[in-house]
């Protein structure tokens, strides 16, 4: 589809509401309604999702979880489920295309839908509205929409939209819509990013927009500096693009000064990888290929990969193959921009998950492909508290924590009332680490 200016509001953006955390809600009765943590834990683990009552005490995806646990000690801690998310996020985006053959996926939990060729361009807050109530019906889980006349306004409404809302901005009103909002809100204006806007005392869309160009492609670079430029004016050509996999995630940032010494790079390092982090965070699963790109101050670039032996989520994993990338690129000379990035991209990642934060690191757990086949016994080794169990005369359940042969679980599933826990002796009682059991029908 050609780029071009639309003169109508048809760009839908569809995500959903804090999603890893709200599909562990809606298959464990006794979580609805309780903060809720998805991640891992330890004093290396992160949080993936944070339910919205567990925002409610400040923690949110990307924060370490040993602090995240300190501001809501009454949340469960879950370890992720990709096979879960993965059925969810399949059933909303075949009820997406319901509305349009143009739906570019963004990540696990969100997509754009391009409205203005099909039935609903001329009334799609109502498409909207209808596809919102089919996927609660269908899932259970609730779905925040903007609509714009632009990718950015579309995704900007969404976020404003949130928790389970539905904005439409019509090409009128986008000024007084943008104009208000912090630069953070902007698609692309990381920490550092903003920091650099801030000592131009750029804090608002509106701050942003009065800025020359020259002026933003000094502070930020010459490629970052035009396309805010263009995103302060509302001006967004990007087209909806249909089956576009998400090859990569990552970061750059270049420096208003050249940056040199092995310490200093590190931390730059350290900086840009965490951002990376995030938007791997926010796309789900793991990666398996690290790849650093170093630009010298001579503009010589050179890119150089680490290669993990599976995909993996595990922060310090894919920090350190971070650095080790770097470093293969050699850091002698003075450097002007440096770059992380993620590829090789999977939904079913590793991550190394210690119960407690003062005890030795757990051995990797590697979640099973899709659709497997064959349960295993429970035991204190592959045990993980969230993941699916069955008992083979009280049913599916889900664990809580495993000390030894005692294993806590809650037998409970989305269509049975909450439970309480239950003590298990797993040499009475063996229990079968299963897939889960995604009910996805029409209440």
């Amino acid at each position: 589809m050609a780029d071009r200016t639309r003169t109508r509001a048809t760009v839908l953006h569809a995500d959903a509401d804090s999603f890893f955390a709200a599909v562990e809600q809606r298959d464990k009765p006794s979580l609805r309604g309780r903060p809720v943590l998805v991640g891992g834990t330890g004093p290396r683990g992160v949080v993936s999702t944070a339910s919205y009552e567990a925002r409610l005490t400040g923690a949110r995806s990307a924060m370490p979880m040993s602090r995240a646990r300190r501001l809501t000690p009454a949340a469960a801690v879950l370890y992720p489920r990709f096979e879960a998310y993965s059925a969810y996020s399949r059933a909303i985006m075949a009820e997406l295309r319901t509305l349009s053959p143009l739906v570019e996926q963004l990540s696990i939990d969100e997509a754009f839908v391009d409205l203005q060729e099909g039935p609903f361009a001329d009334d799609p807050a109502a498409a909207a509205a209808a596809v919102r109530a089919r996927i609660r019906s269908l899932t259970g889980l609730a779905v925040s929409v903007g609509i714009g006349r632009t990718k950015l306004v579309a995704k900007l409404a969404s976020d404003a939209a949130k928790p389970d809302g539905l904005l439409l901005v019509e090409p009128p009103d986008e000024d007084a819509f943008l104009l208000p909002l912090p630069v953070r809100a902007v698609p692309g204006i990381g920490p550092a990013t903003a920091a650099a806007l801030e000592r131009l005392d750029a804090r608002t869309v509106a701050d942003l927009r009065r800025q020359p160009l020259d002026v933003l492609t000094m502070t930020v670079g010459e490629s970052s500096g035009a396309n805010l430029y263009r995103l302060a004016r509302g001006i967004d050509p990007r087209p909806v693009s249909p089956g576009a996999e998400r090859k990569s995630v990552g970061a750059e940032r270049t420096f208003a000064a050249d940056i040199f010494g092995r310490d200093a790079i590190s931390t730059a390092i350290d900086a840009v990888t965490d951002e990376a982090l995030r938007r791997l965070t926010a796309h789900g699963g793991g990666a398996r290929t690290v790849v650093a790109k170093v630009r010298f101050a001579d503009f010589t670039t050179l890119t150089r990969s680490v290669t993990l032996p599976q995909p993996s989520a595990e922060p310090a994993e894919l920090r350190a193959a971070a650095h080790q990338a770097a470093l293969a690129a050699g850091l002698t000379d003075s450097v002007r921009l440096l770059g992380v990035s993620f590829h090789n991209l999977s939904a079913h990642a590793q991550l190394t998950l210690p119960w407690d934060d003062d005890e030795v690191q757990a051995e990797p757990l590697v979640l099973p492909p899709e659709d497997p086949t064959q349960a295993r016994p429970l035991t204190e080794e592959n045990a993980r508290p969230g993941l699916d169990i069955e008992h083979a005369t009280l049913g599916r359940g889900w664990v809580v924590h495993v000390r030894g042969r005692a294993a806590t679980v809650r037998f409970e599933s989305v269509d049975t009332p909450p439970a309480r826990s239950q003590v298990l002796d797993l040499d009475v009682d063996p229990l079968l680490l299963v897939p889960p059991l995604v009910a996805l029908e029409p209440s």
